[in-house]
């Protein structure tokens, strides 16, 4: 019995394989895809730490940093030169102008971080470092780019 479920994984295993092969070389992706796709895919993230996640207050905020605080408080005097004077964190978190102002972004996964820096045991920053990377991100778009991104993986990859 056992060597027959062996089998049958192999027997699966090369039609796979023969399928994958079949789409490479006859070049029609479209076609092996509708045909073999599984019924549904649910591709939305669900994780905890992401901007989308504080912003729909599923969770209480910690108390270090409640949603009515405004990010020129929690974040200092560059942040107060950077962004409305009366931008709160959640307004920060809840912002929908991230796709082509690296600032906005920034602002935004910068919000998560602080949050996950407080509520989530294994996040890779603690609250000191977010607060000091954001504000030496603000020099230039290129650094507001390249560390939105880099919170942006890490509040992804949180659980």
């Amino acid at each position: 019995m056992k060597k027959m479920g062996n089998f049958l994984v192999l027997k699966n295993d090369l039609g796979v394989l023969v399928l994958l092969f079949t789409c490479i070389y006859l070049g029609d992706y479209t076609v092996c895809a509708q045909r073999f796709r599984p019924g549904f895919v649910y591709t939305r993230n669900t994780g905890r730490c992401t901007p989308q996640y504080w912003s729909s207050r599923r969770e209480s905020w910690p108390n270090m940093v409640p949603q009515t605080s405004t990010v020129s408080k929690i974040f200092g005097s560059r942040a107060y030169e950077r962004y409305r004077y009366d931008l709160t964190l959640l307004e920060a978190a809840e912002r929908n102008d991230d796709g082509d102002n690296v600032f906005a972004r920034l602002v935004k996964q910068s919000t998560a971080a602080l949050l996950n820096s407080y509520a989530r045991k294994n996040y890779p920053y603690r609250a000191w470092e977010v607060k000091t990377m954001l504000i030496q991100a603000l020099v230039s778009e290129r650094s507001a780019a390249v560390l939105a991104q880099r919170l942006s993986e890490a509040n992804e990859a949180c659980h």
